[in-house]
């Protein structure tokens, strides 16, 4: 899939674009994805003092020399990025060499002249090659209405950020230049669709004057509404989402090119670090699921940040103390299966930093009851994981009841460990709950007496019949007891049991049951069948 180029604009200077961006960027990259920034401000570029501390090499060329590279007959782009010394993929190109020349190039620059004289089009060769290379391409454009920024807001970009500040102009201003480069795309003979728009409050200050900056807020939330209409969730309120979409005032950062993400490693509310990454999730959510970061912030940032994640772990199995064998060879089998398994004791604190988040699933082995430490382990997972395709899977020992744990947890599909279902059992439902497959029945799904009637059909390797005879004997004692809870669970292991395995060869030794198994099977059924005509003729 090819990659989006995000230009970032702003009417009026002073805003903190080229901050906000370069933010971004590092963040992006941070979370996996390829990204590549792009000084489009070519009358007074400033993004590579952000970038500098992490430059390899001095800048040996950028935006002004790609229309040198054209008017000197090259048919192919030329490379001008930069890879930068940071987590991740991050590389840029900058507005051009800093030398005495380049004030030169700028200003013998003709872009309506370029245009006809085919510039256009080399310049998509540009952005073919910067999308198949990257996942995100980030401009910084110029302010204000001009022929450059023409070229950020209307020819390359697949998305706008706008950023603002709490005045008429800045807003109104940000407001037109959407309108304006939606409209200038309509002419272009490119393959465009229609621009969304994320509008960004900068440099706002709630410190002082808090009824004048909740005034202002409802102010820029009005006026920006149009923007968010292409892209807003219907049942998320403008206002909300705009208060997500504000980057607060820190005079801190106002000094020099400093880059916040890079040393606000888990920002607080109050830090700059933290709307920085929400702005920088929607952008890598490619502005959707805002229902989700209008329900839980924290969520939708933790899955922006896992959706080009990798994992050293399939599966962590958290369990207390009493059970760590069983937990243990658990590990065992799943490792045996192919599934990346760790183990890690109930209440251990690595668990409760983003660093040592390194599995994508959690299995939670409950001996009993759920211990306050596996509460902690499984809350936070979820909070870290709301919205991700990463589960909690429940494994019940002993007497450990569903419906008497949390709802958090006695709601999940959770499977049991039992004296004809062992680790070696669980492992495989396991496995095949994390690959796709179909996996263990759960006992309120089951019919008893059908899967008997399957059971006594079926013609199985004679180590099976084995396992099937145990639980058969199991089911006529608690059928005799009239113990529907455990029929039912047992009948669930037995469909179970019998289902046919993938990879299992095709001439392997079968049978049918044993005439005592079959018996046995046979007055069971007759008994359910008898108690399900007594309480119908009741």
């Amino acid at each position: 899939m090819p990659g989006t180029v995000v230009t970032f604009y702003s009417y009026k200077g002073g805003v903190g674009r080229s901050f906000a961006l370069a933010n971004i960027a590092v963040l992006l990259a941070r979370w996996g994805h390829r990204v590549l920034c792009v000084d489009w401000d070519l009358e007074a570029p400033g993004l590579h003092h952000y970038f500098r501390p992490m430059f390899t090499g001095g800048i040996t060329g950028g935006v002004v020399d790609l229309v040198d590279d054209f008017l000197a007959g090259m048919t192919q782009p030329v490379d001008h990025t930069i890879r930068l010394s940071t987590t991740g993929t991050l590389s840029f190109v900058a507005a051009g060499r800093e030398d005495a020349d380049y004030v030169r190039q700028v200003q013998e620059i003709d872009w309506d002249l370029l245009y006809d004289q085919g510039f256009g089009h080399y310049l998509e060769q540009c952005r073919d090659r910067w999308t198949t290379d990257y996942d995100y391409v980030l401009l910084d454009s110029r302010t204000g209405v001009s022929d450059i920024g023409s070229v950020c807001t209307a020819h390359l970009p697949d998305r706008l950020v706008v950023l603002f500040t709490a005045n008429v102009q800045s807003i109104r201003g940000a407001v037109d230049i959407a309108r304006r480069a939606n409209e200038a795309r309509d002419g272009l003979p490119y393959d465009r669709a229609q621009l969304t728009v994320l509008p960004v409050l900068s440099m706002f200050d709630t410190r002082e004057e808090y009824d004048r900056s909740e005034e202002w807020r409802r102010k820029c939330a009005s006026e920006t509404e149009v923007l968010f209409r292409n892209w807003l969730h219907r049942e998320v309120q403008t206002e909300l989402i705009s208060r997500h979409m504000t980057l607060p005032y820190v005079s801190y950062w106002s000094f020099g090119e400093q880059l916040p993400v890079r040393s606000e490693a888990n920002p607080s509310a109050d830090q700059i670090g933290f709307a920085l990454e929400t702005v920088a999730a929607v952008v890598a959510h490619g502005f959707d699921r805002t229902d989700l970061l209008a329900e839980n912030r924290d969520a939708y940032v933790a899955a922006a940040r896992g959706i080009n994640r990798t994992f050293v772990h399939d599966l962590r199995v958290s369990s207390p103390r009493p059970t760590l064998d069983v937990a243990q060879t658990l590990i065992d089998e799943l490792n045996s299966r192919d599934v990346r398994a760790v183990l890690s004791l109930s209440g251990d604190r690595s668990l409760l930093t983003d660093a040592d988040d390194d599995a994508r699933h959690l299995c939670l082995v409950v001996d009993g009851e759920l211990t306050r430490w596996q509460s902690a382990d499984v809350e936070l997972f979820l909070h870290r994981t709301l919205g991700q395709d990463r589960r909690v899977i429940p494994v019940l020992a002993g007497d450990a009841d569903a419906n008497a744990l949390p709802g958090y947890v006695g709601n999940l599909r959770y499977l049991r460990l039992s004296p004809t279902w062992g680790p070696a059992e669980v492992a495989q439902d396991l496995a095949d709950q994390l690959n796709g497959a179909a996996t263990h029945t759960e006992p309120d799904d089951v019919d008893p007496v059908d899967v008997l009637r399957r059971t006594a059909r079926s013609r199985l390797h004679p180590a099976t019949w084995q396992v099937v005879a145990d639980i058969v004997d199991a089911l006529l004692v608690a059928t005799l007891a009239e113990d529907d809870p455990t029929v039912r669970e047992l009948a669930a292991g037995l469909a179970l049991v019998i289902r046919p395995r993938a990879g299992q060869p095709a001439n392997q030794h079968r049978t049918t049951a044993a005439p005592d198994v079959q018996a046995a099977m046979t007055r069971v059924v007759r008994i359910l069948e008898a108690r399900v005509d007594g309480a119908r003729q009741e």
